[in-house]
């Protein structure tokens, strides 16, 4: 991986690409810490170290965007709002056959959904501000913390505060795409990426200050093991071979040829634990803009819901981690869809007849290799819970060196690593002869 970074600096083009990357991600981490119009800066990072170590429905947001949604940053929503828009328009695609539609005519459909999505986004970006500014004026973003942080609650300043969030996160979208066009790697994911890497010091030193040596090398220990996993399974796949037949079209012979159909053990990616864990914070949000929080439903959630140490919310989390990776491999991958792109083009699976045996065979195969993957997924997402026990942390997932923030980490440098490397073999083909 080094030697291909060193060779992508050596390459002016890719030289300029990778500077333009990293000029980016610096602007992106230098908007993360302005606060927003209104909002006082004393105030806001005095309530946000008293809310360190304790549980909060915002902690996964706040891990994505790199700490800045707790400190009402301009950029406080991340791209959390473009990645939300981006699941609906996928799964939307199944559902509305317009969207199917366009999914199947190519560049041109591919580009209206991508508006669609910027559309989406920008609406989600306008309800979730307008929800945490109304969740930092009553004083529930920081429960515990009596410091005002938004001295002036008129209504044109809390409006205000909601147009700079939103057009933040606009703003965020145009950088993510800039960098995937003129930079390397998926733009989105790179600022994500970012957002979670800028969390590890800070989390690394409160382990080291807090536990001290010891207990932080045995955490970065089991660190290097989860990540040398995650890279394992990820890379793993299932290869189906397939044959193509001889055809003749005019005087030449086409087809004839061997392949295989790649399915990964992880067909769902990241997807399950997200949609898992926001779920698992949703009666808490819910509960928090209620106002209640003496009911029993109240206590209940608080203690059996949200507690990351709690077995309840562990078994419930796996339980839903392991139905969303199934909901959504089954979404996305659709067996009788390839059965016909490969009896289009003449193409079969050794042993297996064309068409619906085959879409049967690809079904029944996809079936069992999900179950693994979701079972990775849920344990990987669960460490951080007995991590928390060792170290005292609060917040499942506001601790950057397990579950969620590693899939998501190592995901991306994989797919940046793998795209550097074939930009250099496109520049640097070495052939046979030397």
């Amino acid at each position: 991986m080094l030697g291909a970074f060193r060779s992508a600096l050596a390459t002016p083009d890719l030289r300029r690409k990778i500077l333009f990357t990293l000029g980016m991600v610096v602007l992106y981490r230098l908007g993360a810490t302005i606060p927003s119009p209104g909002v006082s800066y004393p105030n806001v990072q005095q309530c946000y170290q008293e809310l360190q170590g304790s549980q909060s429905v915002f902690s996964l947001l706040n891990l994505f965007s790199g700490g800045a949604l707790l400190q009402l940053s301009v950029l406080s929503l991340g791209i959390m709002p473009y990645i939300t828009a981006s699941i609906i328009i996928q799964l939307l695609q199944v559902v509305i056959p317009r969207f199917e539609q366009l999914k199947k005519e190519g560049q041109s459909g591919q580009a209206k959904l991508t508006q669609y999505t910027r559309y989406l986004a920008i609406a989600l970006a306008v309800l979730q501000a307008t929800g945490i500014v109304a969740l930092a004026e009553r004083g529930q973003l920081f429960p515990n913390c009596t410091a005002d942080v938004i001295p002036d609650s008129s209504v044109l300043n809390l409006i205000t505060m909601v147009l700079v969030m939103t057009a933040g996160a606009a703003l965020l979208m145009w950088m993510g795409e800039l960098i995937t066009e003129r930079g390397i790697g998926n733009g989105m994911s790179l600022l994500i990426f970012t957002s979670i890497a800028a969390r590890i010091p800070a989390e690394g030193g409160k382990i080291m200050q807090t536990h001290g040596g010891l207990v932080f090398g045995v955490v970065c220990a089991f660190a290097v093991v989860i990540i040398a996993t995650v890279v394992y399974i990820e890379q793993a796949q299932r290869r189906i071979p397939v044959q193509y037949a001889k055809r003749m079209i005019g005087r030449r012979m086409y087809g004839g040829t061997s392949t295989y159909l790649p399915l990964k053990v992880n067909q769902a990616g990241v997807i399950p634990v997200i949609f898992g864990s926001s779920l698992l914070y949703l009666p808490q949000l819910l509960g928090q803009l209620a106002g209640n929080q003496d009911s029993w439903w109240a206590r209940f959630i608080q203690t059996y819901i949200v507690d990351p140490s709690n077995w309840v919310h562990i078994l419930l989390y796996m339980a839903m981690i392991v139905f969303f990776a199934y909901f959504y491999v089954s979404i996305t991958f659709n067996p009788e869809e390839r059965a016909d792109e490969m009896k289009k083009f003449g193409g079969f699976i050794p042993g297996i007849r064309p068409g619906r045996p085959t879409a049967e065979y690809l079904s029944f195969v996809l079936s069992r290799i999900t179950l693994p993957g979701s079972l990775y997924l849920g344990i990987i997402a669960i460490l951080p819970n007995f991590f928390l026990g060792l170290t005292g942390q609060g917040g499942n997932q506001n601790f950057p060196f397990g579950g969620t923030a590693v899939l998501i980490m190592v995901n991306v440098g994989l797919d940046t690593v793998k795209q550097i490397e074939s930009q250099l073999t496109q520049r640097n083909y070495e052939g046979f002869l030397r």
